[in-house]
């Protein structure tokens, strides 16, 4: 990025400011990303924000010095895209603040509060929102990118819930963005994921009713029966309501002993759909043959999330990747075969989440969407096996790229596996929109192969 003069004269920022070199530089570089596999991209300064105007300075700094500007809130992508070579990082992880308000049915959410906080502040007031599925997922990223959290197949994907955002624009200017001031930046918050063009400080969010109940069923299989549930299961999802969260797995299971297939389904009860919404899974073929049954048992918000961290625990070196496919269960499964057999032992598993579709909007940009999710994921310890991770979770995917209908933001893979993320007519609006709110390129966009964590992994091989 050239420099360019700059209206507003940059300030120090009260939080840290850290150049590469410091003392304090590499653990502020590893502290930003989550996943064990940490990527070896080194940004030239990182601003570690203490509040609203500390990004406002961060940004003007960048401007100053000629930096480009990467984000980072809850620091849960998996390849850890804030972390860029060269330019400035502006690390959020201290804007958490939460603020409900019950009477207008809205939340005021800072990007790196996280889920089990978020639906803590909002229970007393019978509120909920779709919050991601790991407890560590901080919401900026997870809802810039979509959202698909707890409850989205009711509730919509999290971004369709943004009524507004306070957003620090490439002019180092704090606006708040409507649907009546900003319309264009509303509509690009609303799923643009790592290329939005500005940095969020506050989200202002629509929030819901919160379930009179949940529910859960799980039913675990041989992984003998894994093709046989799988279809099943893809078959069975339009029978359920919308308020029944489903989906399958294959592969490693916490509390069994061997890999297995999975049915879980989770009811996020309203009046008009109750734990009977439930019970079609009884009716499976095979479901005599379950390994393990949890049938129709009350679960809570804060269970599930306990869940959810077992599946993906903290302090492991993961993978992860997925596309959107459509076509009937035979089709995708034929075609998903070597992601399916090629899965590694140990903390491996492929998702199968049963999504059907949502109606979009007009004022998002959020497109990328199919029936079913297909999304490997493997987690391991030592770093001499990181290529054959890394080649199993992106590479096997090339086979089902063409019943493609996209990306999730959320595992934010562009670099080891191009698709799209978005319509290519919503992407064509999205840079044109960006040329208007960030002539200079001051933000990072997407990444590209060139940061590729699985050509990180060839290099670093013996």
């Amino acid at each position: 990025m050239s420099r360019t003069p700059d209206p507003h004269p940059a300030h120090s920022p009260r939080g840290p400011v850290i150049r590469r070199g410091d003392a304090s530089y590499e653990r502020a570089r590893l502290d930003a990303v989550w996943n064990e596999r940490k990527p070896d991209r080194f940004p030239d300064v990182i601003v570690v924000a203490e509040d609203e105007q500390d990004v406002v300075a961060a940004v003007r700094l960048a401007r100053a010095e000629g930096l480009r500007v990467s984000v980072r809130s809850g620091g849960h992508s998996w390849v850890g895209n804030g972390v860029r070579d060269g330019g400035l990082l502006v690390d959020l992880s201290r804007l958490q603040d939460i603020t409900v308000d019950p009477r207008t049915r809205t939340a005021a959410v800072q990007p790196s509060a996280k889920g089990p906080a978020i639906q803590r502040a909002l229970a007393p007031h019978g509120l909920f929102f779709p919050t991601g599925h790991a407890p560590t997922v901080g919401i900026g990223g997870f809802i810039l990118g979509g959202g698909y959290g707890w409850n989205s197949r009711h509730l919509g994907p999290a971004c369709l819930s943004i009524r507004a955002i306070d957003v620090v624009l490439a002019d180092g200017t704090l606006v708040h963005a409507t649907d009546e001031t900003h319309p264009d930046l509303l509509w690009a918050a609303r799923g643009s994921g790592p290329g939005f063009f500005g940095v969020v400080t506050r989200f202002h969010l629509a929030v819901h009713d919160r379930p009179t109940e949940i529910r859960r069923t799980v039913h675990s299989y041989p992984l003998a029966l894994r093709d046989e549930v799988l279809a099943w299961s893809y078959d069975l999802l339009e029978r359920l309501p919308t308020t029944v969260e489903f989906s399958a797995k294959a592969g490693f299971t916490p509390g069994l002993g061997a890999p297995a297939v999975s049915l879980t389904a989770t009811a996020f009860c309203t009046p008009e759909h109750g734990p009977e919404a439930l019970a079609p899974l009884e009716d499976a073929p095979f479901r005599d043959r379950a390994l393990k049954a949890v049938t129709n048992e009350p679960t809570t918000i804060e269970e599930l999330y306990d869940i959810a961290d077992r599946l993906n625990p903290e302090g492991l070196r993961w993978a992860v990747d997925g596309v959107w496919a459509d076509g009937s269960a035979d089709e995708i499964l034929r075609a998903a075969r070597p992601v399916l057999d090629g899965t590694p032992d140990g903390t491996a598993f492929v998702l199968w989440m049963l999504w059907g579709h949502y109606p979009p909007r007009p004022d998002a940009c959020w497109s990328a969407q199919a029936k079913a999710y297909l999304s490997p994921n493997a987690g391991w310890s030592d770093p001499a096996d990181d290529l054959r991770h890394e080649n199993w979770v992106h590479g096997s995917l090339a086979a089902v790229q063409h019943l493609s209908k996209g990306l999730q933001f959320s595992d934010n893979n562009l670099a080891d596996r191009p698709d799209l993320g978005l319509s290519a007519e919503n992407a064509e609006r999205l840079e044109k929109i960006r040329g208007v709110y960030d002539p200079d390129g001051i933000f990072r966009t997407y990444m590209t192969p060139a940061e590729s964590t699985t050509a990180y992994a060839a290099a670093a091989r013996p």
